[in-house]
């Protein structure tokens, strides 16, 4: 058996040698709502700050628009939550002409601080022409007043 021990930090870092692509360059954004001390620009980069987190409560949803049609391959998103136990829903869609929606994958993940405080996941896929990306975030379906966050969200 190969066993590794690894930190939080690397923990947190999607796999090495994937080149992820550079959304500043080829892309926009729109937020339903942005933490000025955590603003989305920090979620889109391999490396960095801590990531976005919404100004208040309720569902958030984050788009990407590219200026050209992507071919994508991986989307990786991580997402912290170490302060509230709470079940968390999440909706990734594309759209080849920016109207019409075709979900990826629909999923809820309970956070229950100390222990389980991260969701970490990898998806796969071939999708060509999508003009739009987008991620929905229902911080806690029973309706808490959670804010969502979000650590990552890397494409390739």
């Amino acid at each position: 058996m190969r066993k590794t021990i690894i930190s939080r930090e690397s923990r947190e870092e999607p796999r090495g040698g994937t080149k992820w692509l550079d959304l500043g360059n080829i892309a926009s954004v729109e937020i339903s709502s942005e933490d000025p001390a955590q603003p989305i620009d920090a979620a889109l980069k391999p490396v960095g700050a801590p990531g976005w987190r919404a100004a208040g409560p309720g569902p958030q949803m984050i788009r990407i628009l590219f200026d050209q049609p992507q071919r994508l391959s991986r989307i990786y998103l991580l997402i912290n939550e170490e302060q509230l136990s709470r079940t968390q829903e999440f909706v990734l869609r594309w759209s080849p002409d920016g109207k019409s929606f075709r979900e990826i994958v629909r999923q809820q993940f309970t956070f229950s601080p100390p222990g389980t405080t991260v969701e970490q996941e990898e998806f796969t896929m071939e999708l060509a022409g999508v003009t739009v990306l987008e991620l929905e975030i229902m911080p806690d379906i029973s309706g808490s007043a959670a804010r969502a966050s979000l650590g990552r969200l890397l494409l390739a």
